[in-house]
């Protein structure tokens, strides 16, 4: 098996020979282009004389530790072509996020397959390699001959990803077009995962990540990763593209990341949203940032006074976005003002046609919008509550605090 692998540490420097066995030039880099085929070797870069050739993959013969040897010698100068990713130039020794492990990790070798087909032998990436072992097989390039590299590798442990596994970074959105980059790996991750990745890249390739993937996927990292980070990325982003992440934020959330910004970029994202998600930021930026009405949330469920376990379980269905985080649910008078807090959980053990006034927690309790966050964080912790509802000066319901806000509140602190 191991006589099927080649690593690009001993591609480089492969002598390329002719129909007669005369050498042609030294391998000095290899390309893919993922447009045609994801993983396989398309060409080989030769550095021979005064210009650089291209060897195509179809042109090749056989491929050993001892050399490439060809079936074709019709090679064609070399252009640069930005739908060519080549292994030397644009990934080894660049950063690339391993989706397997939710890191962001950088290449010090790439691990081929050799594979033997009737027209001739193709190279197929197989794994990037990441670890100690091609740090070795890096150091002893040159010096040391492959085949020797081979055996004293074996005692050091191999750290490897398969290539399938790896996204590719790329500040250029047109170049990672044009390489057909996906972003599958990144939006497939868990938020808090992605969140981890960004805040290790630097900006231009968080700009690129953030400009290209899905913007519910964008929005629910960007809650996730530090506020200077999600104020960074925001400015770095078109308006429009901001626009749309922010749109599908908790309108809170959304809030508090426009509240980290320049006024005139948050005016500029505000300008560029849908009107319904635009007037819910908007009147949250209003409130004191350090204020009920500052920490509040406004996706919550509230139902008639009146309503039975039957009615609030129909009503559930509307809120299917929000159910995740949902843990109580708020009674209303006819003019809005709160009248009880149930917990969701109660639902579940009751008839149906139970009215839900008859499952609310005792004593009521609420704050006021100007309420200040120490008072809160006393409340939430006196009362152990998962949610607290917020009321405007008329007793109104405006929102709701959950938990999850007092614990980020207090971890910032």
């Amino acid at each position: 098996m191991a006589d099927e692998l080649l690593f690009l540490t001993e591609l480089l420097g492969l002598k390329v020979y002719d129909l007669k066995g005369r050498r042609l030039g030294f391998v000095k880099d290899a390309a893919i282009v993922p447009l045609i085929h994801p993983s396989r070797v398309d060409r080989f870069l030769l550095g021979g004389g005064w210009a650089w050739l291209t060897v195509k993959h179809e042109q090749v013969r056989s491929i050993t530790l001892d050399g490439i040897y060809l079936k074709d010698e019709l090679l064609t100068p070399y252009h640069s072509d930005e739908y060519m990713l080549r292994l030397v130039r644009d990934l080894l020794d660049q950063q690339i996020i391993d989706g397997k492990g939710r890191k962001v990790v950088r290449v010090t070798d790439v691990t081929f397959k050799i594979q033997h087909e009737e027209d001739g032998d193709l190279l197929q990436i197989d794994e990037v390699d990441v670890g100690m072992r091609s740090m070795f097989r890096r150091l002893a390039q040159g010096v040391v001959p492959r085949r020797l590299v081979r055996r004293m590798q074996m005692v050091i442990p191999p750290h490897s990803l398969r290539w399938e596994h790896c996204s590719i970074l790329e500040a250029d959105p047109q170049r990672r077009l044009r390489l057909n980059v996906s972003n599958e790996i990144l939006e497939r991750m868990h938020p808090a995962d992605l969140a981890d990745i960004v805040e290790d890249l630097s900006p231009d390739d968080r700009e690129a990540i953030f400009e290209t993937i899905d913007s519910e996927v964008a929005a629910e990292a960007l809650t996730e990763v530090e506020p200077e980070i999600q104020a960074s990325i925001l400015e770095s982003l078109e308006t429009e593209k901001a626009a749309d992440i922010v749109e599908e934020m908790a309108p809170h959330e959304a809030a508090d990341a426009l509240a980290e910004l320049e006024e005139q970029t948050s005016e500029d994202i505000l300008e560029e949203m849908e009107p319904e998600p635009k007037t819910e930021v908007e009147e949250l930026l209003e409130f004191a940032e350090n204020s009920a009405g500052g920490l509040m949330n406004t996706e919550y469920v509230a139902l008639p006074e009146s309503a039975t376990v039957a009615e609030a379980i129909e009503g559930l269905k509307a809120h299917e976005e929000i159910l995740e985080t949902l843990n109580t649910l708020f009674l209303v008078d006819p003019d809005g003002r709160l009248t009880a807090a149930v917990p969701l959980a109660k639902l579940f053990v009751a008839a149906g046609a139970t009215p839900l006034k008859d499952l609310a927690s005792e004593p009521l309790l609420q704050v006021d919008v100007e309420e200040k966050q120490d008072r809160i964080t006393e409340i939430f912790d006196k009362y152990n509550l998962l949610a607290l509802p917020v009321v405007d000066e008329a007793g109104k319901l405006a929102g709701a605090i959950t938990a999850d806000e007092v614990i980020s509140l207090l971890r910032q602190k």
